[in-house]
């Protein structure tokens, strides 16, 4: 599966897209009330089937016309985005995991709604999208390849309109025969530490911008609420927000790339990223692990590279990675530096890990 996503030009009449958008959102709600009330009465999960059938009758009040406004595909899609949620959450709970049951939404910030085999027309000569006889043009920045399974309406804080295209075509993959293996350790400074020395440096786009953002956020605070001034000064402060995301998002596929096209083989380790985030706060979130080693695994399928996963409690910065002795004392943070007491190697610690992570990710683990 390969999604394309492309901008849809600003016109007065995408303010129907937004009005779908916004009936999707009360659907969603309502589904949702229907859930709660369903296991408040029988104790019981309310199946998706049911809810389906009770949507069609509804359709035929007054009081629920906005059912009408997007296609029943859209309605459905809605329910199975539902019903998958709640599935979710009952298996946490029988499996004794700290979970929430899906919640009620604000429509003003309801994102989407996705059509599947029906509902749509997509001209590629004019890059024009037919939903609901209406016609919108879209920016189509490369071919769509593959057959078109699904299409999604979406709307970021900015108001800006895209539709994503989800079709059946696969990535050539490009087999990379370099020969290069590499172990990477994260860190806060440093992005990833490499255990051959050719580190890459935390870009940390939301501290750049914060300066920015800071001063947007104060000025958002002084205006009137309801006022039109304020209004745009929380499109001011999206958007700052929005090019810090573009800009991660950017470098974290353009490393992920560069990776890929240089090494055949890439050893990480997997983080407890919501641990982190405990103790470093904003900064584990300015650097997204997670969204990385998730572009990198994309990346990787298309150029034919292995990625092999350390267990997160492996102790890769405690071990010796020239006589695989453990010292225990690093477990302290504020030590970068130290010495081994059996082989009297100088390791720095970050690199030493990266080295253990190579080391343990191809099978030669070390004497412990």
């Amino acid at each position: 599966m390969k999604t394309f996503c492309f901008k849809l030009y600003k016109s007065k009449r995408n303010y129907k897209l937004h009005k779908q958008i916004n009936a999707a959102g009360l659907i969603y709600n309502h589904c949702i009330a229907l859930h709660k009330r369903y296991y408040q009465i029988f104790k019981k999960y309310l199946k998706k089937n049911k809810l389906q059938k009770h949507l069609v009758r509804l359709k035929k009040l007054p009081k629920f016309n906005y059912l009408l406004k997007i296609g029943s595909q859209a309605v459905q899609e809605i329910t199975d985005r539902i019903d998958k949620a709640f599935q979710l959450f009952f298996r946490n709970v029988n499996r004794k995991i700290r979970s929430s049951p899906p919640n009620f939404k604000k429509v003003k910030r309801y994102k989407s709604f996705t059509l599947k085999q029906a509902g749509w027309k997509i001209d590629e000569s004019t890059n024009i999208l037919t939903i609901k006889g209406q016609d919108y043009k879209y920016f189509q920045s490369r071919r769509i390849s593959g057959k078109i399974k699904t299409v999604t309406i979406k709307r970021d804080s900015l108001g800006d309109l895209y539709v994503y295209f989800v079709t059946d075509a696969k990535d050539l993959e490009v087999k990379t025969r370099t020969g290069k293996i590499v172990g990477f350790d994260f860190g806060l400074k440093t992005f990833l530490t490499a255990s051959n020395g050719l580190d890459i440096e935390s870009p940390l786009f939301f501290a750049n911008n914060s300066r920015l953002i800071k001063r947007a956020a104060r000025e958002l605070s002084r205006k009137v609420k309801g006022s039109n001034n304020r209004q745009r000064a929380r499109l001011n402060l999206a958007r700052l927000y929005k090019k810090s995301v573009n800009q991660r998002h950017d470098f974290h596929f353009k490393l992920a790339h560069q990776l890929c096209l240089n090494y055949e083989t890439i050893c990480i380790e997997d983080l407890n990223v919501k641990a982190m985030q405990r103790l470093y706060g904003r900064k584990i979130s300015d650097l997204a692990f997670s969204e990385f080693v998730n572009i990198l695994k994309y990346e990787a399928t298309k150029f034919g590279v292995e990625i092999i996963e350390v267990d997160r409690y492996f102790a890769s910065s405690q071990i010796c990675s020239e006589c695989g002795f453990k010292n225990e004392v690093i477990k302290d943070l504020s030590i970068r530096e130290w010495r081994c007491p059996k082989c009297g190697a100088l390791h720095d610690r970050d690199r030493n890990a990266a080295i253990n992570i190579l080391n343990y990710g191809l099978g030669h683990q070390p004497m412990q």
